[in-house]
């Protein structure tokens, strides 16, 4: 990297953090988490606004080529370490006991859009320059589909430990079905490109893909890491020697599960699920929490955010269009996981709660977007336009988990399961 390239990419970083940390605590002021305001924060240094008010000293700033790369780089490094970290404290005992109301949110949150999606995709197939030439219905039902049926995964696992619910029944519900929800989408935008492209192997290598590698890694796989808790619960700690095999293997999952086209944060994901839990998940947390949250991931939300240019949205029928998927990705996502956890018997309290965080899109849906914009898929109008929707049912998620839930908890030990398997269990805090 030429060393010109070297020093715009350390200013920008610092821009990058300056901006993440001071709109980050104005987030936090507004009752919003800290990562909403790095969302927000990607968005201000982009074309959006930054772009707008000084070109010049955006295109300064993050100029395309080389330094681009270099940013897009760092920020999937530090994705990809989140969502590990993720994984290693998800406490799958927990989703044990409440594998039906996973199952049945799980599906709520992936029919209900594809069913509104495929509703609202035919008057804009016929209305509107929102998709690209050669895309078919039956295509753009699948992807807007799937576009309102993504959950912003990692903001939702960040949100989830900003509220402390990390390692509670609802945070391990809501990760399970954001997971789940997330693999399915975008394997169905693996069908999407696969027709899109004529060909179908990019669908079949997808899908048959990620499901041999999580039930490789969590069979095979956990039973041959399982050293690395003995070894850790012997010394007392995590090695250098210990952490080197961690994001060695680290890296080969998600460079996997980015080739057969589900993404490097699914691997990272079910790897870290994985991985022993206990002494050793806390010391590998403690080891790579802090630069992860602090440094890197924030350079994930402000990359996604330099891509999206929300001027495009300018006449009274474009933001008429956006409104309409707006109603229509809350019903589909929110509503419908709500609905849905009262059918399992959850108290309406923990439902809602549930579906405001299922609701939640955030910038993970931009990389869909992106791939659809792309490959031709979808027009920069619809791109903005589901950005737009993006960002408000993040937004809206905070407040509404809060007033229906956050400020009614009070803490709680850990307690056994209820003998009803699919009974609410009492909010814990912690692993």
């Amino acid at each position: 990297m030429p060393a010109a390239v070297a020093i715009d990419f350390f200013l920008a970083l610092a821009v990058i953090l300056v901006a993440c940390r001071v709109v980050g605590l104005l987030a936090q002021r507004l009752g919003q988490p800290q990562v909403v305001g790095e969302m927000i924060a990607g968005v201000i240094l982009g074309p959006s606004l930054l772009g707008r008010i000084a070109p010049g000293v955006q295109a300064e700033l993050f100029p395309s080529g080389e330094a681009n790369v270099v940013l897009y780089t760092a920020a999937q490094i530090g994705l990809v370490l989140y969502m590990f970290l993720v994984g290693l404290n998800f406490d799958v005992d927990l989703i044990k006991h409440r594998a039906g109301t996973a199952a049945t949110v799980s599906a709520a949150g992936i029919f209900a859009p594809l069913v509104l999606g495929a509703l609202i995709a035919v008057p804009l197939m016929n209305g509107g320059d929102f998709f690209g030439d050669g895309v078919t219905p039956f295509m753009a039902m699948l992807f807007l589909g799937a576009s309102i049926a993504i959950t912003a995964f990692p903001m939702l696992a960040r949100i989830i430990f900003e509220t402390r619910l990390t390692g509670t029944s609802l945070g391990t519900l809501a990760l399970a079905c954001g997971a789940t929800d997330d693999a399915i989408s975008w394997c169905i935008l693996a069908v999407v490109l696969a027709i899109h492209q004529g060909d179908p192997t990019i669908a079949l290598i997808a899908i048959v893909g990620g499901a041999l590698y999580t039930v490789l890694v969590l069979t095979a796989g956990r039973r041959a890491l399982s050293f690395l808790g003995t070894m850790t619960e012997r010394r007392n700690t995590v090695t250098p020697s210990m952490l080197s095999i961690v994001l060695i293997l680290l890296m080969a999952c998600a460079w996997f599960t980015d080739v057969i086209g589900i993404y490097a944060i699914f691997g990272a994901f079910i790897l870290g699920v994985a991985m022993p839990s206990g002494l050793f998940a806390r010391k590998v947390t403690d080891s790579l929490e802090p630069l992860t949250t602090t440094f890197l991931l924030p350079l994930f939300f402000v990359y996604s955010g330099l891509n999206t240019e929300i001027g495009l949205v300018n006449t009274p029928t474009l933001w008429a269009v956006t409104l309409s998927i707006l109603v229509v990705a809350i019903a589909g996502k929110g509503i419908a996981c709500t609905v849905a956890a009262r059918l399992r018997r959850v108290p309406f309290r923990e439902s809602v709660a549930l579906g405001s965080l299922m609701n939640a899109r955030g910038l993970i849906e931009l990389i869909l977007l992106n791939i659809g914009l792309e490959a031709g898929i979808i027009t920069p109008t619809l791109f903005t336009i589901l950005v737009l929707v993006a960002i408000v049912t993040t937004l809206m998620a905070t407040p509404i988990f809060e007033y229906v839930y956050g400020r009614h908890r009070t803490p709680a030990t850990a307690s056994p399961p209820p003998a009803d398997l699919d009974e609410p269990v009492a909010a814990t805090e912690g692993r």
